[in-house]
């Protein structure tokens, strides 16, 4: 059986002292006899350390579901789903193009790709130190010797192949490549999570730009209703209906209008640049045209089910990525245990040395060697002690930050299920504000072109008329953005594939 960790586990007993008693020189074949049941012995090993088992989730969420979604309920860490074309929900084939191109081009997923392949590699290097080395040496040297009045002057040649193996009977190396595997698993979750980070960015900023050329539309035919107003307004104060401060008025009105659609300009113009960026290109090689009937190019909302299943949140790859974080810092705990306990190396080595290439291969001169190794610290001024704390300190810190990762997670369903929830109300509530705004706006101006109402009444109406334009749009750009959101917390998509 494999021995307990050592002492300081606070979950495991103390090992009892172990006693090495010295090796005596033993004839050829039992020494050869030993060297096989040590390596008997190695082959039998096991790992110290505990093994892993998943941190419990955070208190009270076991039995709860979301607040603001029926049919939830806690989910365990699943193998991420990085098949679902999700953003294809929203209907827009320019859309889908972008996404495609930014899975091939962006450079954040080329950098999180590379760092996947490097962890991957470790995972190599880490199973390697288990394997046995196989060296080839070869020297030639020219001496010179005197031996009893006999002078010697020639070379001299050797050639010798070494092998040497640490076993792994404490299971170090197999606890090293568990924690590089871990880490690679969790490697291959960031690289899954920046995919998906990407792609909602894509979506973002491409709906965030519709609405900026519906911002736009709207305020075009805005500055026409202006246009028209100046102009009628010019035209009473040359008769002498309307004042000079009420050209004034309509001048100002206009012009802030303006002003406005130029920063809506502005914004687009930014957008479009962040997007070439997330596809891999430079500002100055990328550029999406405006919609010529911008209102109806807007993307629609996804429908979201009534009831979602709770296998969505099981795939969230930093959720992931967080519990593989933990499983390799509990293997680095065994990783550190082993060091308690002594070091078995084996070593051989078979070859030719002698003088003159005859010589050196004939029989006599061929030489071998075998040999074993045990080492042990005695005392080392705490430094395992230290270690050992050290790998169950981050244990701990690795447990702590998957259980965040698991609240932040529900948090963020919960906000966004909420904000769809409320923003679908406010949207409705503003829909009726805006045409109540349109009908208060339309009256006016009769009014005014009438002669019945001040041009101050026309300004107020107009102003709030453009505001309520703006708001619905925002209200709808919200809704977009929840909806992206929502969809990345849930790791991609409604639904869930598993093999």
């Amino acid at each position: 059986m494999c021995p307990e960790n050592p002492a300081f586990h606070p979950w495991l007993p103390s090992p009892a002292p172990r006693r090495w008693g010295s090796l005596k020189r033993l004839p050829l074949p039992t020494r050869a006899g030993g060297l096989a049941a040590l390596a008997a012995f190695a082959l039998t090993a096991c790992a110290v350390g505990p093994d892993y088992e998943r941190p419990q989730a955070p208190s009270g969420v076991q039995a709860a579901g979301f607040k603001e979604s029926a049919g939830w309920k806690v989910a365990a860490p699943a193998q991420v789903d990085a098949s679902q074309a999700w953003w294809q929900a929203y209907g827009d084939e320019t859309l889908n193009r972008l996404v495609a191109q930014a899975n091939e081009a962006n450079q954040t997923l080329a950098q999180a790709a590379a760092q996947y392949r490097q962890a991957t590699a470790l995972v190599g290097a880490a199973a390697a130190a288990g394997q046995p080395t196989l060296g080839v040496s070869s020297t030639t040297s020219r001496v010179r010797s005197n031996t009893g009045g006999a002078l010697y002057e020639g070379y001299t040649h050797s050639a010798l192949l070494q092998s040497a193996w640490e076993p792994d009977v404490w299971g170090k190396v197999g606890r090293s490549t568990e924690a590089a595997r871990a880490n690679a698993e969790a490697s291959g979750a960031d690289l899954a999570a920046a995919r998906l980070s990407v792609q909602a960015l894509v979506v973002n900023d491409y709906l965030q730009l519709r609405l900026a050329d519906a911002a736009l539309a709207t305020y075009q035919a805005t500055l026409q209703a202006y246009e028209k107003a100046l102009q009628l307004t010019q035209s009473q104060h040359r008769s002498g209906v309307a004042t000079q401060a009420d050209v004034a008025l309509a001048e100002s009105t206009l012009q802030a209008a303006r002003a406005q659609a130029t920063d809506v300009q502005l914004s687009r113009r930014q957008l479009e640049h962040a997007l070439a960026v997330l596809l891999g290109k430079t500002p100055a090689e990328f550029s999406i045209p405006a919609s010529p009937e911008a209102q109806c190019a807007l993307p629609g909302l996804p429908g979201i089910p009534a009831v979602l299943p709770s296998a969505l949140l099981e795939r969230r790859p930093d959720i992931a990525g967080a519990e593989r974080r933990v499983a390799a810092a509990n293997a680095n705990i065994g990783v550190a245990a082993a060091a308690w306990y002594p070091a078995l190396n084996l070593t051989g080595s078979a070859g030719s040395s002698g003088s003159g290439v005859g010589n050196w291969l004939a029989a006599p001169y061929r030489i071998w060697a075998v040999g074993a190794q045990v080492a042990a610290t005695l005392y080392d001024g705490g430094l395992r002690s230290a270690q050992d704390k050290q790998a169950r300190a981050a244990f701990d810190a690795a447990a702590a930050a998957y259980r965040q990762t698991v609240l932040a997670g529900f948090q963020e369903v919960e906000d966004n299920l909420a904000a769809l929830d409320q923003l679908a109300r406010e949207r409705v509530q503003q829909e009726a504000a805006l045409a109540a705004a349109r009908t208060a706006e339309r009256i006016v101006t009769r009014q005014y072109e009438a002669g019945t109402a001040p041009y101050a009444s026309v300004i107020t109406a107009q102003a709030l008329a453009l505001n309520s334009e703006r708001a619905a749009l925002q209200l709808q750009g919200r809704q977009l953005t929840a909806s992206v959101t929502l969809i990345k917390a849930l790791g991609g998509g409604w639904t869930a594939h598993h093999d």
